[in-house]
């Protein structure tokens, strides 16, 4: 079981940028789950942004390959994600993801039922 908190969102204008956190709570080492965001605008699909696997290999929405980076403190059990060059259409709720094991990044990033545990989300804004 794992418990995931997002922290981090906000508004900022084009051009700027964020830091997402997530915290976990769990009594399993971190590196045993497979962990990404994904985000969901108003009238948008949900779409997965960028997934770290239990090997720390990473895989990224075309839309975002370049600006965001997700990063893991296995230590800490953190969850990252820094995002720069933000545009208009990054505006979402982000969430936080989580499941055990992970069979590949490229195979998850599109298929958010593919994660069991979702935070509770949290609001980027981004003005033009």
């Amino acid at each position: 079981y794992i418990q995931l908190v997002e922290s981090g969102g906000g508004s900022v204008r084009a051009g700027g940028s964020l830091s997402l956190s997530c915290a976990a709570s769990t009594r399993n080492n971190l590196r045993s789950y497979c962990m990404g965001w994904f985000r969901q605008a108003p009238g948008k699909e949900r779409e997965g942004v960028a997934v770290i696997d239990t090997r720390d290999n990473t895989q990224y929405a075309e839309s975002v390959k370049g600006r965001f980076t997700i990063s893991k403190d296995n230590t800490k059990k953190i969850l990252y994600l820094q995002m720069v060059s933000l545009e208009p259409d990054d505006a979402a709720v982000y969430y936080c993801v989580a499941r055990w094991g992970c069979p590949s990044t490229e195979a998850v990033i599109t298929d958010g039922d593919a994660f069991g545990y979702w935070g509770q989300g949290t609001q980027v804004t981004v003005s033009s």
